[in-house]
């Protein structure tokens, strides 16, 4: 596909291979950081068998500690961001249930704030109520790896955070030591799912049955499908770098996004139903 030549034939430009930087960083370089082109990649039908795809899992894992967290290059600092998001993409090309992530859900299920989300030690702009609450990105980014396993979607952690994902909704305010807010960049919608947006917010409480009775839930999904024309998803915001590409263009509808959105609405079907459609072959 010309979509995942065109990222493969940067997979060198941060000095390392896999988009990686010459120490190993996953991080750097958005949009074409390892950990963005493997979302990318992801989205636009890479296999998991591909060498490109166990690059960047050997790539991640090489950065796994032995207690689980995976930090975002060799031998630095890391916090509940790095892992979160380096395991959701994990997921994404090994699914839930491989043993060698085992021990990052177990860190992340034993490390919750006391609000119930996640959030990150850094003191960007000081401390107070909000930044001392979790970071809404963050806990919806190991949400977006929880779902992979079907044992967690009900388990007291994952509704803890479900909670306090759906509370954001309603007080909005920017939260956590990265001040996470609800506002209108967040309301435009993104693909593919690099941050907190609404997009990405709705598609991830959709697979947990707390979140799918919430009023909260309820109404951010109005608003998402208010956002579709003729029933697919058009792309509003997109990060800087990526419109060279020619891909997840702003503007017109985008199949990868779309196929999402139909996911989404086929976890709201009653249970009998979901559990028919998650039979299916993907």
């Amino acid at each position: 596909m010309p979509g995942i030549a065109a990222l493969i034939q940067k997979r060198q430009v941060n000095g390392g291979d896999f988009w990686a930087g010459a120490d190993g960083r996953w991080g750097i370089g958005s949009p074409f950081s390892t950990l963005d082109c493997g979302l990318m990649l992801a989205e636009l039908g890479l296999s998991p068998a591909d060498p490109v795809a166990a690059g960047i899992v050997a790539t991640l894992l090489r950065c796994q500690t032995v207690d689980g967290r995976i930090r975002p290059g060799p031998h630095l600092a890391v916090q509940p961001c790095h892992t979160g998001s380096a395991l959701r993409l994990l997921c994404r090309w090994l699914g839930g249930e491989d043993p060698r992530l085992a021990i990052s859900f177990e860190h992340l299920l034993a490390t919750p704030a006391t609000d119930g989300g996640w959030r990150c030690s850094v003191l960007k702009y000081g401390t107070g109520p909000d930044t001392d609450a979790s970071n809404p990105g963050v806990t919806l980014a190991v949400l977006d790896a929880f779902r992979f396993r079907q044992d967690l979607v009900d388990h007291p952690v994952a509704v803890g955070a479900v909670d306090t994902l759906l509370e954001h909704w309603t007080v909005r305010r920017p939260l956590g030591p990265c001040r996470y807010g609800i506002g209108s960049r967040f309301l435009a919608v993104e693909f593919p799912f690099f941050r907190y947006n609404l997009f990405w917010y709705v598609y991830v409480l959709s697979f947990y049955p707390r979140a799918r009775a919430h009023p909260a839930f309820g109404a951010a999904l109005s608003v998402l499908r208010s956002r579709l024309v003729a029933g697919e998803v058009v792309i509003a915001h997109q990060k800087p770098g990526l419109k060279a590409t020619g891909l997840f263009e702003v503007g017109s509808p985008n199949a990868e996004a779309s196929r999402r959105y139909a996911e989404l609405i086929d976890n709201l079907a009653p249970p009998d139903a979901l559990a028919r459609h998650r039979q299916m072959p993907l």
